[in-house]
């Protein structure tokens, strides 16, 4: 029969609509003020952690929406963002420095919803406020850790080539090579001459010494490689805080910068972000005397570290193997109930480990913490000056042979073995990073832009639902029932991707796919005019309508969904938000002008007897 879609597809036209509304629904709860309260180094939230804010709340007489603990985290539900301020200041009092108190916002989804998937659209930092960091890395540190790795790597061949040398050093961006007698430097020279590509082969026949030194090409891949690593492994430490959509992005030659929205207080993201901790597993050094190496007379290939619980440790000062090698790092318990890291290591780290341990078993091995932390001063080239921090926290007897799967004990909380955990398993950054810029903004000027951008979508709407009314008539309403269920599925769409997130260019986006999404449906709307001026009956005009005005519709609206892939591809940041909402904006409106207008209007004149169109 003419115009009469089967039960099918009008039962998917339904589920669609259905689904879509079903997700778009969170949005509507809004989100609630909240404070959350977590454990720095040498703390633990515990149930008596939770006593003393419930106890501090009811001292502030406020009424919180909610407490709860949760993975060693509380987080409180307050009513008012006054509250909120309130809550903070008075926690922050109350827990000491032990504990980082900081500001957020929680959705306010039923558990319903929840639980089922359903989650509010994520929305960026012109609309939800957040923190914006821009951060500098440490180029010189960068090159001073490639300078070591080749440091050892030379040691290692040499030593397996049977050349002997003095000693083998780093120099700035030199590896110094002191040979023995006339006959190891002839040998060396030779087999060090053009070996490695990016190094300059200096030699100093008289002093026996040969210089490895970097090339200007080698140095600018060297510092390339540490800002794009930096910016890869910030990303996976803001995707393990949980921040929604976050922007990490290379600025010049030496910056990135981070923006995290619905972050109001920084100090964990800061504590995260800016945290540089990598381990490193090096032999105990058992045959030379501590105490001497503690009065100043450290023994040549040996180093002398603190402990991180007292009094100090003799490392070798060769490195069995560093955090670059950790694919996954969790935390737990060990059988003792005391806090442990179990790590796992990729392949090569598997075998330096086997090998290592292959030949010492019964010798005692450290677990080296290594962190740099900025000093706050600039060096003569105005770059931040970092200060390295190492620390023994763990000593172990090599009971037999490891390989790509340990633990690790020492630690002394089980808060600190999950940041230690986390950061590993994010990556050790290649190089310090020191933050230079912090802005925060505010929920409150976010909240003015949502409510402006809502203006626009709304007024938009309204303006072309009483044009379509005054010109199309009944068909009009069944357009602006299109709109408003296309609305529906872009917000629906947009809270089912994990990815997506709504920006203030993304409400532009918006407000533009109104009108294309109205756009379809007028070249139907006159295509079945024009039928019915050529004497066709009603039932052939809509018929014929649809079907002439598909390939204009599809032509105009896949070229423009292909401008909006190119705008995603090459773009950043507010760039990218708009190309999200116009590519789904231009999906739905396609699906709601051309299936579900025809649904509607096949529901309600198809296959009947009629005389006129009201269009």
């Amino acid at each position: 029969m003419l115009n009469k879609f089967p039960l099918w597809k009008n039962l998917m036209v339904i589920a669609v609509l259905a689904i879509a509304a079903l997700y778009a629904l969170p949005n509507l709860y809004g989100e609630d003020y909240a404070v959350q309260i977590s454990a720095s180094r040498n703390a633990s939230v515990t149930t008596d952690t939770l006593g003393r804010v419930e106890q501090t709340l009811e001292q502030l007489d406020i009424t919180p929406k909610g407490v709860t603990l949760e993975n060693e985290q509380i987080l409180v539900r307050v009513n008012s963002d006054v509250e909120q301020l309130q809550a903070r200041d008075a926690l922050l009092k109350e827990l000491g420095t032990n504990y980082i108190v900081a500001l957020n916002l929680a959705p306010a989804t039923p558990d319903w919803l929840a639980d089922i998937g359903a989650e509010p659209m994520k929305l960026g930092l012109d609309l939800r406020g957040g923190v914006h960091f821009l951060m500098e890395v440490d180029m010189q540190e960068a090159v001073r850790k490639i300078q070591d790795q080749m440091r050892d790597t030379v040691r290692s061949e040499l030593r397996e080539e049977r050349i002997r040398s003095t000693s083998i050093r780093r120099d700035d961006s030199d590896v110094v090579v002191e040979l023995r007698s006339a006959e190891d430097y002839a040998a060396a020279e030779q087999y060090l001459d053009n070996r490695y590509p990016g190094y300059t082969l200096i030699e100093d026949e008289a002093t026996q010494t040969l210089r490895l030194r970097m090339t200007e090409a080698k140095l600018k891949e060297t510092q390339d490689y540490a800002i794009s690593q930096n910016v890869t492994i910030l990303r996976n430490r803001v995707n393990e805080l949980g921040v929604a959509e976050p922007i990490v992005q290379r600025q010049g030659a030496e910056r990135i910068v981070v923006q995290l929205p619905g972050v109001q207080d920084t100090a964990r993201a800061k504590e995260i972000l800016g945290a540089t901790a990598t381990l490193e597993f090096r032999l105990v050094d058992d045959e030379n005397s501590l105490r001497d190496a503690e009065m100043g007379r450290v023994p040549f290939g040996s180093e002398l570290f603190p402990n991180r619980n007292g009094g100090n440790t003799l490392l070798r000062e060769d490195v069995i193997l560093t955090g670059d090698h950790i694919v996954n790092a969790t935390s737990g318990f060990d059988e003792n109930q005391r806090p442990q890291v179990s790590i796992s290591l990729d392949g090569a780290g598997g075998d330096k480990m086997s090998l290592a341990t292959r030949d010492n078993i019964g010798k005692p091995m450290a677990t080296l913490f290594i962190e740099f932390k900025a000093t706050g001063e600039r060096d003569e080239n105005d770059r931040i000056v970092f200060e390295r921090h190492a620390e023994v926290i763990n000593v172990a007897t090599i009971q037999a042979r490891l390989g790509s799967n340990f633990r690790i004990t020492g630690i002394s909380s089980q808060q600190e073995a999950q940041n230690l955990a986390l950061l590993l398993r994010a990556g050790a950054l290649i190089a310090p990073i020191q933050i230079v810029e912090e802005r925060t903004l505010g929920p409150s000027l976010g909240k003015e832009n949502i409510a402006l951008g809502t203006q626009a979508i709304l007024w938009g709407f309204i303006l072309v639902i009483f044009f379509m009314v005054l010109y199309y008539k009944k068909f009009g309403l069944v357009a602006n029932l299109a709109l408003t269920a296309n609305l529906v599925l872009i917000v629906g769409v947009m809270s089912m991707i994990p990815g997506a997130t709504l920006t203030l260019p993304g409400m532009a986006g918006i407000v533009l796919t109104v009108g294309m999404a109205v756009d379809a449906n007028v070249l139907i709307f006159e295509r079945i005019r024009e039928e019915i001026r050529d004497k066709r009956s009603p039932q052939q005009a809509i018929h014929h309508g649809y079907d002439s005005a598909f390939s204009t519709i599809m032509d105009a609206n896949i070229t423009t969904l292909i401008v909006a892939i190119i705008l995603f591809a090459v773009g950043t940041g507010p760039v990218k938000g708009f190309a999200v909402t116009l590519a789904i904006g231009i999906i739905t409106s396609m699906f709601t002008a051309i299936i579900g207008t025809r649904a509607v209007i096949n529901a309600v004149w198809g296959g009947k007897r009629i005389d006129k169109l009201s269009v």
